[in-house]
């Protein structure tokens, strides 16, 4: 029974922002800016998603260029790092419509043959 639902077709997608050609928000980004959240740290969310400081430093200065805000400041004591109001707007309206999106591909699953 197990091995019939193994060759059912399965809706997939992958959701991203892009500005002129470029990418500007998504899983990876998404995942990043989490991380600093988490960590309160750029390299220790960089540590932690096992990529390099300027990997990480390079994909938050490219999408915060193409948005043209500000994704990340420092704290208040200068020794940790915190989301700005807008990353977490983008962060949330991302999440949102994936989990829309999500539903909407479940809907449509069950109609396949």
């Amino acid at each position: 029974m197990g091995m019939e639902k193994e060759r059912g077709m399965k809706i997939r997608h992958k959701l991203w922002l892009e500005k002129d050609g470029r990418v500007i928000f998504g899983p990876g980004r998404f995942e990043l800016l989490e991380a600093v959240e988490e960590c309160q740290s750029l390299s220790a969310a960089a540590k932690k998603l096992k990529m390099s400081y300027r990997a990480a430093w390079g994909r938050l200065r490219a999408s915060e260029d193409r948005l043209g805000i500000p994704l990340v400041e420092l704290m208040d004591n200068r020794q940790g790092m915190r989301l700005t109001e807008e990353a977490r707007k983008l962060i949330n309206a991302f999440v949102e419509l994936e989990k829309k999106i999500n539903g909407l591909l479940e809907e449509y699953q069950t109609r396949l043959p």
